[in-house]
């Protein structure tokens, strides 16, 4: 049973880990993008890998609290917390491409990458700051 909570802590660590490398290179695609259709067209690819990879955190988070037994501790409800939120900004990033972002409108894509930005370091803080305290 020790060595399933280690496997599944490692597969978490090497999960997370890479979802901060895609929001790096999401926050990197983003300012290096000048067209919204390229831009867009990008997203669609990179987008249900980060889907992915949340995923694999939820749900080898999830197989580790049953391991030791559903012990709901403050880092594991942190840890759910910033799951949700992370989810809620991925949803709210892609819905104001699609919604909000009209590519005949002048300066709608600068208006996205400021909105986007403002997304992605949110995420990039929420990763960092919950893998520090898992680390102390």
């Amino acid at each position: 049973m020790e060595a399933l909570y280690a496997t599944g802590l490692e597969i978490h660590f090497v999960g997370v880990v890479v979802l901060l490398a895609v929001v790096m290179f999401n926050i990197i695609m983003l300012a290096l993008s000048h067209q919204v259709i390229r831009y867009a067209k990008r997203l669609r690819i990179v987008m249900p890998i980060s889907a992915l990879l949340i995923t694999i955190s939820i749900f080898t988070g999830i197989v580790m609290m049953a391991a030791k037994h559903l012990n709901f501790s403050l880092a594991n409800s942190a840890m759910i917390v910033v799951s949700i939120v992370f989810i809620i900004l991925e949803v709210k990033r892609y819905k104001i491409l699609k919604h909000e972002t009209d590519i005949q409108q002048e300066g709608a894509f600068i208006d996205y990458k400021r909105k986007a930005f403002r997304i992605l370091v949110i995420e990039m803080a929420l990763l960092t700051v919950m893998s520090a305290w898992m680390l102390l």
